[in-house]
């Protein structure tokens, strides 16, 4: 797959990418024909036929932007398409496990049903508790060298657990109806929303060999992504339509949940989404063109508030 280049649009690029992902994710996934039939069955429509797969492009953005200090061929490839797999697997168990009834309790994701909703409450829970070791086993069976396998599956398994993902949730979950302080409104976004985002980034920086001034630039505009994420979704919970958002609109606000808007206001929200924007941008200027589609992310997410 070729970078960004000036007579390749960065929303081409985009399309290549997620048209591959999915081709990839329906090759790992078990096929529903294979016992336990129900269960790989909801497992693939958790996971295929829907998705920004905003993750995926990060990974491979961040290994292309790598690409310059590494050797690149057929094996890195394969690698970062196990990396990208890997990280949506992660995210669409998060999904599933985000709408069951003990959590969000919501019937619709991506404009169709959630998979409890489509299956049944204990197999929506199984199928995401399924996807969780896949995501890991990919990693695992990366064609790369032992050291970087290593790297990318510890770095995951933080970004997911009780001090990202997970912890973020049981944050937010903690949060409602509480009055929390900007400090603490952005560690729980980190945590929940951002660590996988950054993890992503970083992933693709390992599996490509990114050099630690690399991984620098990387980590610096990881961070920055991941909560510019999260600051948008919490715009368009407010301006968006349950039909645009493919997934139920105004529940933080009905839910009573702090968001950057009941903290902030949708102006000094937008303020701050492109300040973190700008950070983004001056993180990565060093790696010159090879930057080009973790640019265009930047760009990409940011724009989703419009």
């Amino acid at each position: 797959m070729n970078a960004v280049t000036e007579t390749s649009s960065f929303s081409t690029w985009m399309q290549n990418r997620v048209e591959h992902i999915e081709s990839v994710l329906d090759a790992m996934l078990p096929r529903s024909n294979t016992v336990p039939s129900r269960l790989h069955d909801a497992m693939r429509y958790a996971v295929l036929g829907g998705g920004k797969r905003v993750r995926a492009c990060l990974v491979y953005a961040a290994g292309e932007a790598a690409a310059n200090s590494s050797a690149g061929g057929s094996a890195h490839a394969v690698a970062l398409d196990h990396a990208a797999a890997a990280v949506e697997l992660i995210h669409a168990y998060s999904l599933v496990h985000d709408d069951l009834p003990c959590m969000d309790d919501d019937d619709l994701r991506r404009g169709r049903p959630t998979v409890h909703v489509q299956y049944d409450e204990a197999t929506a829970m199984l199928a995401g508790d399924a996807l969780q070791p896949l995501a890991f086993e990919l990693l695992a069976g990366m064609p790369a060298a032992p050291a970087l396998i290593i790297q990318a599956v510890q770095r995951l398994a933080v970004a997911v657990g009780s001090q990202g993902m997970v912890g973020g949730q049981a944050i937010d979950c903690d949060s409602v109806g509480a009055r929390l302080s900007l400090g603490s409104l952005r560690q729980m976004h980190r945590m929940k929303t951002g660590a996988l985002l950054e993890a992503s980034v970083l992933i693709g920086g390992i599996v490509a060999g990114a050099s630690s001034e690399t991984r620098q630039g990387l980590s610096q505009y990881a961070s920055a992504v991941g909560l510019a994420f999260q600051v948008v979704d919490d715009i368009l919970d407010v301006v968006a339509d349950t039909a645009t958002l493919g997934k139920t609109a105004g529940k933080d606000a009905a839910s009573n949940k702090p968001t950057y808007i009941s903290m902030l206001g949708l102006d000094a929200s937008r303020t701050h989404l492109h300040e973190l924007a700008d950070t983004a941008h001056q993180a990565i200027r060093p790696l010159g063109k090879h930057a080009d589609a973790l640019a265009g992310m930047v760009d990409y997410i940011v724009g989703r508030d419009r």
